[in-house]
């Protein structure tokens, strides 16, 4: 299950809006990735929508958006170039890092490997960098361009009919892809790279992928993705190329995920809570390197991706009770298989509750049912149904708690 896609848009390298969708999974992410679509192509495209949707089912979130001047993006195509395309990227990584976490992975189809490889270094926290039919020089591109570069060099233009779309190019764009140094680039990465590419790709030839590979410093590893087109229009290879980058990546994501709180790393004794929106009410919590959701119930008005707040209280309380009675029971090793605690909160009136101290109005009421197997006797069993009240989330609940609270950039000392 997968939370459904995210529409954004945030100012690319020119300050044009670019068109993005940021699509999560269900439980925390493992990693962030961030991907670049092929030559005047879109994040629509099969490969894009594919392999993204295949990350995400592997537990990864992923962001893919349009360059400036292509799909749903504002700007002009002509105005752009292979340069403003890899600022584009570092501008999406950016906005990742201050809402989410940055990207940990970089992926790139076709061209947008290419441009993958030159922004990475402007990306510090990307750890694995992921090419698919990339060309190993930019100015590969010219191939393409072939019918109009004398028109292109003599009047500084011209119109340029690409995958059944007419493209204008400009002569800086020409002038930026000669400018591109890619051995160099390549061989600075300190990153992990894994290279995709067909062997009968007519369109970029596998001996770019050589090219790459050799120029690159390990860990670096090659895949070869078979029978596949340039485009990948098959949808099997889209997932092997997602399920097979999701398994390497996991090698390099650790030290990654570690700071994947908006924000940057959140200090193991603190949790951090932040709109994922990707729904009304969804939130990512961070405690350290560890992630997972809170939402609330479509009935009460969200998209039911985690765990509500309340169900956060209790599976707290189930935890450091669960844990409490195992600790106490190694300490007298008694013979404690399992325990299991099961809970429920409800609000009822305070008259119904013969517990109570409050009389008026409603009180917060939370059963706890606790199953605890292993041969005990009676006695051991009513000792640990004592010890459970004792566990340290129990008495918090119990103890008076003050919970000063300020904004993120009010003096320390002025709480609200």
């Amino acid at each position: 299950m997968t939370a459904a896609p995210n529409m954004i848009r945030f100012a690319g390298a020119s300050g044009a809006l670019l068109a993005a969708r940021l699509e999560l999974p269900a439980a925390a992410p493992a990693a962030f990735a961030l991907f670049a679509h092929c030559f005047t192509c879109s994040k629509e495209s099969l490969a894009a929508t594919r392999i993204a949707a295949a990350l995400v089912a592997h537990g990864f979130g992923v962001l893919r958006f349009d360059f400036t001047g292509l799909g749903g993006s504002e700007g002009e195509f002509a105005n752009t170039n292979f340069s403003s395309n890899a600022a584009d990227l570092v501008a999406a990584a950016a906005w990742l890092r201050e809402r989410y976490a940055a990207p940990a992975i970089l992926v790139g189809h076709s061209l947008g490997g290419a441009a993958v490889l030159a922004a990475a270094s402007q990306i510090p926290e990307s750890v694995a960098i992921a090419t698919i039919g990339t060309p190993f020089d930019p100015a590969h591109v010219r191939r393409l361009l072939a019918p109009a570069l004398a028109e292109i060099e003599q009047a500084g233009e011209a119109e340029v009919r690409l995958a059944g779309r007419s493209f204008r190019i400009r002569r800086q764009f020409l002038d930026d892809l000669a400018g591109q140094a890619p051995i160099e680039r390549i061989a600075s990465l300190r990153k992990a790279l894994l290279v995709f590419h067909s062997p009968r790709d007519t369109t970029v030839s596998i001996d770019n992928a050589a090219q790459i590979f050799m120029a690159a410093k390990h860990p670096k590893s090659f895949v070869s993705l078979d029978n596949a087109d340039h485009l990948l229009t098959r949808k099997e290879d889209a997932v092997y190329v997602a399920a097979v980058l999701s398994a390497w990546a996991s090698r390099y994501i650790g030290s990654a995920s570690a700071s994947a709180a908006p924000g940057g790393v959140a200090e193991r004794d603190e949790v951090t809570v932040a709109e994922t929106r990707a729904g009304r009410l969804a939130q990512m919590v961070s405690v350290g390197p560890h992630r997972l959701h809170a939402d609330e119930p479509v009935s009460h008005g969200g998209n039911d991706t985690g765990p509500s707040p309340y169900d956060l209280l209790l599976a707290a309380l189930g935890a450091c009770t669960s844990m409490t009675l195992r600790l106490y029971a190694d300490q007298k090793q008694w013979p404690l298989e399992r325990v299991v605690v099961k809970l429920r909160h409800d609000k009822i009136h305070a008259a119904d509750c013969a517990e109570c101290e409050t009389r008026d109005g409603r009180v917060d009421r939370i059963e706890r049912e606790i199953e605890i197997t292993g041969p005990l006797d009676a006695a051991q069993r009513q000792r640990l149904l004592e010890i459970a009240s004792k566990c340290p989330v129990h008495r918090t609940l119990h103890s008076e708690v003050v919970i000063p609270t300020r904004l993120a950039d009010a003096p320390a000392g002025n709480p609200l």
